[in-house]
């Protein structure tokens, strides 16, 4: 009886003791001072992803985590200065932040420097898998795992539907940012998409915000378009891009639609606030307990096409009906 009892006891310990291990940071989210803590890493600046942080908070609201009440949030902003995300990935670190997330491959990078066990969510990458940020989509293994943007894939896309508004199209200025792997990666597939086209490409390298201006020189020689490559320090000075290019007359297309908020052209790609409320449940999962070496790298599912009618006009362009049509959204 007393051996039964024993066995009984040991079995009931064990038990607790795996619980314990299981017990994910929502329970522990309960004790007094004891918040679980995301580190929101921001590559740019609070106001240029505005709508981001807010698809990604609301969505965490409706998964149970309040800011202030079951969770913690400790925002970072690099202001769109490469040379920043070193040291702020550090200071998270530091912090002891029970996640970090952020976007593009330079600050993941970053992170994944300084740390190799707190999780790392990417809400948008551009291609994680050759840049090294994990080791496949399916099983990205190690500490970071997130949602590729595909921007890349698009730039032959963004190509052919300045084309459609601009049928005699024959040269294009591209800017990217040379610090940006995914930027320049985008630039190279739209050199590909642009010669079988019989295009010709004016390319224009930046890598801080005092080249932008400068950058404008080479319209002399009569670009007709302009296409943006995103990344951080096109996100912060997207007002700047975009005045110049009107001043010009040059009609611009990006992969993300905030630009067209500003006055830009046209913009197609992944709707990037679908792509942080979804990272809000990656980050739900780690919380609970998941490691991030057993959460998929996902893709895209939501794709917009955004044209300003009003830029359109100012441009003399007419956008053609058949487009319009196309379009998810139109500003007017």
């Amino acid at each position: 009886m007393a051996s039964c009892f024993l066995y009984k006891r040991r079995e009931f310990i064990t038990l607790l003791g795996g619980a314990a291990v299981a017990w994910p940071l929502a329970a522990r989210a309960q004790q007094p001072g004891k918040l679980p803590t995301i580190g929101f890493f921001g590559p740019s600046t609070p106001s240029a992803v505005r709508r981001r942080t807010a698809a990604f908070t609301q969505r965490l609201g409706e998964l149970g985590w309040i800011e202030g009440r079951t969770v913690a949030i400790q925002y970072r902003w690099a202001m769109g200065r490469t040379e920043r995300f070193a040291e702020i990935a550090a200071e998270l670190v530091r912090l002891n932040v029970d996640v970090i997330v952020t976007s593009g491959a330079g600050p993941v990078a970053a992170a994944k420097q300084a740390t190799s066990h707190i999780p790392i969510i990417f809400a948008v990458a551009s291609d994680p898998v050759p840049t090294g940020l994990v080791a496949s989509l399916a099983r990205p293994g190690g500490n970071v795992t997130g949602l590729s943007y595909q921007g890349p894939d698009l730039a032959s896309k963004r190509v052919e539907l300045l084309r459609e508004v601009l049928p005699t199209l024959r040269r294009l200025a591209v800017m990217a940012n040379s610090d940006a792997a995914g930027a320049m990666e985008e630039m190279r597939q739209v050199r590909v998409a642009a010669a079988s086209l019989g295009l010709e490409v004016a390319p224009l390298e930046i890598r801080r915000a005092e080249d932008i201006a400068p950058a404008y020189a080479v319209f002399k020689d009569g670009p007709e378009a302009l296409l943006v490559c995103a990344d951080p320090l096109v996100n912060t000075r997207r007002s700047e891009i975009v005045k110049l290019a009107l001043e010009r007359r040059l009609p611009t297309i990006f992969g993300e639609r905030e630009n067209v908020d500003e006055g830009g052209l046209l913009s197609y790609g992944p709707s990037i606030p679908d792509l942080y409320r979804r990272a809000a449940d990656h980050v739900d999962k780690i919380l609970r307990g998941v490691k991030p070496a057993d959460i998929p790298v996902e893709q895209p599912t939501k794709f917009d096409l955004v044209i300003n009618l009003t830029t359109a006009r100012a441009l003399g362009l007419e956008i053609p009906p058949t487009l319009l049509a196309r379009a998810d959204e139109v500003i007017e």
